[in-house]
């Protein structure tokens, strides 16, 4: 059983920053090299699913890890507030649409469970709806895995709420941050604890295929988990560059 009280949010005393971030840096580069690889042979695609709190890096993890992949072989979707069309469909409908294709990689930036967490914490939905989305997702991610071999990476980035006040209030005072902001991140944070008691019952849940949980206070160790764990997971496909095919002549 998960306990996110019982987990913590920043590096262990001996982690050394210097050279974790080197490491990183070659994990990158390695991802990069693996992804075109990837690509060429075509049987394989991978999924990234970067769920948290506000402010809990997502958008920073993306571009320290994926910053070698060509893009034009990777997507990366933002989950907002839903459009009108999207209302108008099952809640996975938006998600299964853009679900990687062989040879890709696709990163959903929040996910198919904002419809378990926001939904829920603000009683949109009903506990029997949640049940069954539950139970939706989890066969979603089966079918991911076994009708197409895609290969799914959840990362849950576990974020302190000191740390969040921090991070939030850096969007009003540095201007090159001042983009990120939103008044309605500061309400939110008034759910903290619902949330969290939602996000548990989520890692608990929904894990047939499981969570990593990433301490993400120091945004440094947080990409170095992600880049060993994302290099790692693609290391072991033991991926070759495909055979040049030459046509034969009669």
């Amino acid at each position: 059983m998960i306990k996110l009280s019982e987990i913590a949010t920043g590096p262990p005393k001996e982690a050394e920053k210097d050279k974790l971030k080197s490491e990183t840096r070659g994990y990158a580069r390695r991802i990069g090299e693996l992804h075109q690889m990837m690509n060429a042979d075509g049987k394989h695609s991978l999924l990234i699913v970067l769920q948290g709190m506000d402010a809990s890096g997502k958008d920073g993890a993306v571009r320290d890890v994926f910053q070698y992949c060509l893009p034009t072989t990777m997507r990366a979707q933002s989950f907002k507030k839903p459009t009108e069309e999207e209302f108008a469909h099952d809640f996975l409908w938006r998600c299964h649409k853009i679900a990687p294709a062989k040879g890709q990689t696709q990163i959903f930036i929040r996910s198919h469970y904002e419809d378990v967490l926001i939904q829920r914490v603000h009683g949109w939905i009903d506990e029997q709806r949640v049940d069954m989305r539950m139970d939706a997702i989890n066969a979603f991610e089966q079918l991911l895995q076994a009708d197409n071999n895609t290969t799914i990476l959840k990362f849950y980035l576990h974020l302190s709420y000191d740390q969040q006040e921090i991070e939030l209030q850096q969007r009003i005072d540095e201007r090159d941050k001042n983009f990120k902001h939103n008044e309605g991140d500061w309400e939110e944070r008034k759910h903290w604890d619902e949330y969290r008691k939602c996000y548990e019952d989520v890692l608990n849940r929904c894990n047939k295929v499981p969570w990593h949980i990433i301490p993400v206070d120091k945004r440094w160790y947080r990409s170095y988990l992600i880049a060993k764990t994302v290099a790692e997971t693609m290391e072991s496909w033991n991926l070759e560059w495909p055979e040049l095919k030459r046509n034969e002549k009669s």
